[in-house]
């Protein structure tokens, strides 16, 4: 199911359809595929269409300042946080979406809940990598938080498996309520999966990376690398709401 739920959508994403198209038309010796190809890839990679795709997703959850959070039983900031490990002594490398765990700690130290928990991601075909909520364990005991009030889930690998693990935890601990740190961008497939696993979501979004007022300019027609990356997290995300339902769909059957 994680093979499939990684993988499966890399022709559907714009780069892997783009090449499809790209090697439909040559292979076939027809100028259409080869164009569409082009105008797919130029309208994906462009600010415009990236900003308006990230804007949308991350409008649904609107930044909440850390005194107005509400308290719950345990904060969860989810697993993404991190960057290839570094070694022992050195700086940990923080990923692009290092607030989730930032949030994490200053919603504890904000005693918005007693327990701070993070999710032990790692990919199977990464068995000797570390889990990830280790490495976050560790910077959040170095902020000064009692390691007796941190906990590390089991292994995971995307977000049905964390939902899934902490919803266990939740039933050992009594807990009933949770403050659920992710990206903006990937809140709404995170809150449906935690809700199914029959939680209580206090929704806390972070790493916003569109600015709502920002005016368009002929600068955000250019095509870069980095626009194109961010509108396939954007599709990624749907695709993955649409694999959750229809795998949450047959196993209901």
């Amino acid at each position: 199911m994680l093979i499939l739920n990684k993988f499966l959508p890399i022709l559907a994403l714009p780069l892997g359809f783009s090449l499809l198209l790209l090697f439909t038309g040559l292979l076939r010796k027809r100028r259409w595929p080869i164009a569409c190809s082009a105008i797919l890839l130029y309208v994906c990679s462009i600010d415009y269409v990236a900003d308006h795709l990230e804007r949308w997703r991350e409008s649904k959850y609107i930044p909440v300042p850390i005194d107005q959070a509400e308290s719950a039983d345990a904060i969860v900031p989810l697993s993404g946080i991190f960057g290839p490990a570094t070694p022992a002594g050195i700086l940990p490398n923080i990923a692009e979406s290092g607030e989730r765990l930032e949030a994490g700690i200053q919603l504890w130290q904000h005693k918005k809940a007693p327990w701070l928990v993070f999710t032990g991601g790692r990919m199977p075909w990464r068995p000797a990598e570390e889990l990830e909520g280790r490495r976050s364990a560790q910077v959040a005991i170095s902020r000064g938080i009692p390691s007796e009030n941190v906990v590390v889930t089991d292994e995971v690998g995307n977000t049905a498996d964390e939902a899934a693990t902490v919803a266990r935890l939740a039933h050992v601990k009594g807990w009933r309520r949770i403050l659920l740190v992710t990206s903006a961008n990937h809140m709404s497939r995170a809150v449906r999966q935690f809700r199914n696993a029959g939680l209580d979501v206090i929704p806390f979004p972070v790493d916003y990376h569109v600015d709502p007022e920002s005016p368009t300019t002929l600068v955000d027609f250019l095509p870069k690398g980095s626009s194109l990356e961010r509108t396939e997290n954007c599709v990624r995300e749907w695709y993955g709401m649409a694999f959750y339902m229809l795998a949450q769909r047959f196993k209901s059957k």
